[in-house]
């Protein structure tokens, strides 16, 4: 195997992975929105086409944003069934997104290594756990939905066209879960302007293909599920194309290589300790919708308000944090610990400039932003007031977004997974002593303490990541 030495590493090129990522994420709430806005348009009685009931058509990713509240009267049944449907497969899907950073760490790594045969066959095996995933979620598609019934129940209506909805996206999960591979590996070889072409494609194709059933032919909430499904097969085809220099040779099917049993043990091990951490993760901001629910309608209205604000604080931040997954890998793999620092220094410098850029934004806009999101006077009052806690938020997140990014490259997941367990430890006690005392200001201080103990103790492991990484050669490099 040779190892060559990595690129030189500019600010430009950490600006070339990063920018098209922070473009890809900005599509995702406008393809939410486009989903809402047609299916609002529906009227009390079924869509001609649809078959009566109609089907459920679901948002891709995280595109729930605009639902409650929107559309007429007569179309409360469609939007709710479209919501909780996406809730549904976003859940289950967002458990496989360790796929993608495992891949993004371990390609990475194998290219700074030189070794174009693994980052081949990285795919394959990531694509064979995408591929079987999807296929055993439409085995299991009608305990899923049980489940995901019984856990949320709602309206006969809403159910039975949330069910028609499942029933179709959910031949989309091998095609889904699979471009969380196929992402990574554009990811890990810096590639990211196919990621950018990869979001505009499906959403696109998935806009277009919503007016057109939905207005158009009046396939109602059917139409909706339909052309999310062929974006999301397309987006595969388009991805497969994307990555085709994993595929110009004969590493993907150099099938001793691919089930090494090493090599498929510490792709196990990497994948194990993401997903456990990403449950822990989940849960604890589950966790902290929960609970404001509990503080009445105002204060949870005016949290949700907040939380589309701290998803713009991921959107701009995961561009520099993914250019470090790339950027650090390649330097472990070229066994360059001074590459290592030097990409882990420049990517968080943009990242500290990015969050104080929006923590200073918020400042300034959100007054304006919390007005035009809510008109209920109590809500904006209540979101102005809780509005600190995000703008602390921007800067004081940022350690644990970009040491993710770093650990991921260097694939230290077993510290992450650790680290985040201790963390939701503590999120919890904060819980317990600040929430009966300070109410919903003491849960937003909980979810702060929790963001900042995942950077504070990524931090101090750092230099046993580098001992991992590099062992003796880290005094050479002293």
């Amino acid at each position: 195997m040779s190892r060559t030495a990595p690129a030189p590493l500019t600010h430009r090129r950490v600006l070339n992975i990063a920018v098209p990522i922070v473009l890809a994420n900005i599509t995702v709430p406008i393809l939410g929105l486009v989903d809402t806005g047609v299916v609002g348009q529906m009227g009390a009685a079924p869509p001609h086409g649809a078959g009566g009931g109609g089907a459920g058509g679901a948002p891709t990713g995280d595109v729930v944003f605009g639902v409650i509240g929107q559309g007429p009267t007569g179309g409360v049944a469609p939007i709710g069934a479209v919501g909780l449907g996406a809730v549904v497969l976003t859940t289950v899907y967002w458990i496989f997104g360790f796929l993608r950073m495992g891949t993004t760490g371990l390609v990475a790594q194998a290219r700074g290594a030189g070794d174009a045969a693994e980052t081949g066959a990285i795919l394959t095996r990531s694509m064979m756990v995408g591929l079987g995933a999807g296929l055993a979620m439409i085995a299991l598609q009608v305990p899923l939905v049980w489940a995901a019934f019984t856990i949320a129940p709602a309206s006969a209506e809403v159910e039975s066209l949330a069910r028609d909805y499942l029933a179709i996206r959910i031949w989309g999960a091998p095609a889904t879960i699979s471009l969380y591979a196929l992402t990574g590996w554009l990811i890990a070889t810096e590639r990211t302007r196919g990621v950018l072409a990869l979001q505009f494609w499906i959403n696109g194709v998935n806009i277009a293909l919503d007016l057109w059933f939905v207005l158009g032919l009046g396939w109602g909430v059917q139409g909706v599920a339909i052309a999310t499904l062929i974006a999301e097969w397309s987006g595969l085809a388009l991805g497969l194309w994307l990555c085709r220099a994993a595929f110009s040779g004969r590493q993907w099917r150099d099938w001793p290589r691919v089930f090494d049993r090493a090599r498929i043990r510490r792709m196990m091990q990497v994948n194990g300790d993401i997903m456990l951490r990403s449950v822990v993760l989940q849960a604890s901001f589950t966790t902290f919708l929960f609970i404001g629910a509990g503080f009445g309608d105002v204060d949870l209205a005016a949290n949700q308000v907040l939380l589309q604000f701290l998803a713009v604080i991921a959107y701009g931040l995961d561009g520099f944090a993914f250019a470090a997954e790339a950027l650090v890998g390649q330097a472990v793999g070229a066994r360059s610990i001074m590459a290592m620092r030097r990409a882990g220094v420049m990517t968080s410098v943009w990242g500290f400039g990015t969050a104080v850029a929006l923590a200073a934004g918020f400042w300034a806009l959100g007054p304006w932003a919390i007005d035009v999101m809510a008109k209920d006077p109590a809500v904006q009052a209540a979101a102005r007031l809780y509005l600190p806690w995000v703008v602390a938020a921007a800067v004081i997140s940022l350690a644990a977004y970009m040491l993710d990014g770093i650990y991921i490259g260097a694939t230290g997941t077993r510290q992450m997974r650790n680290t985040v367990l201790f963390s939701a430890l503590c999120y919890a006690g904060a819980i317990w002593a600040l929430v009966p005392v300070f109410g919903n200001h003491g849960l937003w201080a909980a979810l702060l303490l929790f963001n900042a103990l995942r950077g504070l103790t990524l931090g101090l492991l750092y230099p046993g990541l580098e001992r991992q990484c590099f062992g003796p050669e880290m005094r050479r490099a002293a």
